[in-house]
């Protein structure tokens, strides 16, 4: 490599894509094509960085294998950036082997960092574990023990072990600032301002009040019973049910929840379940018919008592009953919560991040969009759909995964 084309290398490597520009701008040779990539991925530009990246790749003759996997794995890290996570992530996997193979430490462990993080992305936690169990950070340079440290921290803020988090985003920090890249200190700012925000909602009869991730945790440790709308699930000492494939069920669930120690009233059940503005015998038959099946669902960890206006839950072991819920209530608030990252979203990544069918995320999209809670751009496939940085948004740091005792 000549001096120019080492000095274009070290500006990237620091986070100074311009002055890696200045010196590779108007040549055409593979190498110079695949920094110019990497150069304009840096300042935003992601479609003209693939491009480039993907002419360098076939500008590598047939003995370059080694820059050939570097430009795929630079086009996987916009594939991440852009949400593209339908990527073929075998063509990073090959990539990764080869640069493993011929000695390449640094880019084989940044393709591995790549994995892991689309992993998380799309919820897949236990496969984020392992990827990032293959990787030792102390060999690192600190860029990239920064990014390693940010996966770590995402993965405990899913699985909501707050302490881990916490000291996961410190490392993040100190590897950052030894890294000196200012956009990779800002990621990190933004990952410690995230877990720092309040992540829910404490709902009980008494009132209701913001939770920071640290005290979602303590209350889930906690002896109470918990009606978690995050999730869906009722609950206690350990022991989860899920009515994630039963709203009737979680809406009377909720309800009920709600008035603890108190009960509610069954046109109240009937208009918080059914909808039903005029209730008549069918609606009254169905309630006792739902109420008993909620019955039987959640009977190891609570009962479910007839009142003369209604009917109350009864926990059975816990202290009290409160109701876990999103900040902003919204039947769209997963689409919301990926959204609230700032990244510009496929629907078809939204889809896959949130195990539904496209059609089920299509039909969300265009509702918020409607009432101006989303903003798109590009049309057919391109087009990309994200939210305003609004305070209040859902935040990921609840999307499904499993939970301490579930």
């Amino acid at each position: 490599m000549d001096s120019l084309m080492t000095a274009a290398a070290r500006a990237l490597a620091a986070g100074d894509p311009i002055g890696a520009l200045n010196r590779v701008a108007l040549r055409e040779d593979a190498p110079a094509l695949a920094l110019r990539g990497i150069a304009m991925a840096q300042l935003g530009d992601l479609p003209r960085a693939k491009v480039l990246l993907r002419r360098a790749a076939r500008a590598f003759g047939p003995r370059e294998a080694v820059d050939r996997a570097r430009c795929v794995v630079a086009e996987a890290e916009i594939a991440l950036v852009s949400r593209d996570l339908a990527w073929p992530e075998t063509a990073l996997a090959r990539a990764r082997a080869i640069l493993d193979d011929h000695g390449d430490r640094p880019n084989g462990a940044h393709a591995r960092s790549l994995e892991a993080r689309r992993l998380l992305l799309i919820g897949r936690l236990d496969e984020t574990e392992a990827a990032l169990a293959s990787l030792d950070p102390t060999s690192l340079p600190p860029a990239l023990q920064a990014t390693h440290a940010l996966v770590l921290a995402g993965l405990a803020m899913r699985r909501l072990r707050t302490g881990a988090a916490r000291s996961a985003l410190q490392d993040a920090g100190r590897a950052a600032r030894r890294a000196g890249i200012p956009a990779l200190v800002a990621e990190v700012d933004t990952a410690r301002l995230a877990f720092e925000a309040p992540a829910a909602r404490l709902i009980a009869r008494t009132g209701e009040r913001p939770l920071l991730i640290d005290e979602v945790e303590a209350l889930l440790a906690s002896e109470a019973l918990v009606v978690d709308a995050c999730r869906n699930v009722v609950r206690a000492r350990g022991k989860v049910v899920s009515l994630a494939t039963r709203p009737v069920l979680f809406a009377l669930a909720r309800a009920l929840g709600e008035a603890w120690p108190g009960d509610v009233a069954r046109d109240r059940l009937l208009a918080r379940a059914f909808r039903a503005k005029h209730a008549d015998d069918s609606h009254r038959a169905r309630l006792r018919v739902e109420i008993g099946r909620l019955r039987r669902e959640i009977a190891p960890l609570a009962d479910i008592e007839a009142t003369p206006h209604g009917f109350a839950l009864a926990p059975l072991a816990a202290g009290k009953t409160v109701v876990l819920a999103p900040l902003i209530d919204d039947e769209h608030a997963t689409v919301l919560a990926l959204l609230a990252d700032g990244e510009a979203w496929s629907s078809s990544a939204l889809a896959l991040a949130l195990s539904v069918s496209p059609r089920t995320v299509l039909r969300s999209l265009d509702r918020l969009a409607r009432e101006g809670k989303v903003q798109w751009f590009g049309r057919g496939r391109a087009r990309r759909w994200l939210a305003p940085p609004t305070p209040g948004f859902p935040t990921s740091l609840l999307l499904p995964g499993p939970l301490p005792g579930g």
